[in-house]
């Protein structure tokens, strides 16, 4: 069972970086946007299931709690570039949290 939800949580992470991508880069449509917030359900119930399986990890709760923060992030520079306000300073904060989840993700940062 944890290699199925495994499996299907890195998948999900991939397609929701792609479509979050392509939500930025085509802004005036929904489609992407509206499939990008199913996949983070999908990637936050695949993410619950194995915290649910590995009995909750504390370096994988603070993983989740900074993917929280990603998916805040990223609704926040699609919200703001719908606006046409300036998201240079998100785009950082964006690649500096993905960077820590997956770290984090593959074991390269233990505590």
């Amino acid at each position: 069972m944890h290699s199925i939800f495994q499996n299907s949580h890195a998948g999900s992470w991939l397609v929701l970086i792609f479509l979050f991508i392509l939500t930025c880069l085509f802004k005036g449509q929904k489609f992407t946007l509206i499939l990008q917030r199913l996949f983070y359900v999908i990637m936050l119930v695949s993410g619950i299931g194995m915290l649910v399986i590995m009995e909750f990890p504390m370096k994988y709760v603070v993983k989740g709690i900074a993917a929280i923060v990603l998916i805040g992030i990223m609704e926040v520079i699609v919200g703001r570039k719908a606006k046409n306000k300036k998201v240079g300073w998100l785009w950082a904060v964006f690649a500096a949290a993905i960077l820590i989840i997956i770290l984090i993700g593959y074991g390269v940062l233990q505590f």
